[in-house]
């Protein structure tokens, strides 16, 4: 099950890094939409993370 949360925190902090890189190309203040999702993704990871620590220490 570890491998399997870590491919899925990769995936999410390379859509997380793709959507900051949008933003910064765009010069402007990001949307509330994209800032959203940002930070939303970043909950996700770091729910994601735990589970990986909780998975190591069984």
């Amino acid at each position: 099950m570890t491998e399997k949360l870590e491919a899925l925190r990769a995936r999410l902090v390379l859509a997380q890094r793709e959507l900051i890189k949008a933003a910064a190309e765009a010069g402007t203040v990001p949307s509330d939409n994209a800032l959203r999702k940002i930070a939303d993704l970043e909950v996700t990871i770091g729910a994601v993370e735990t589970m990986i620590d909780e998975e190591r220490t069984r």
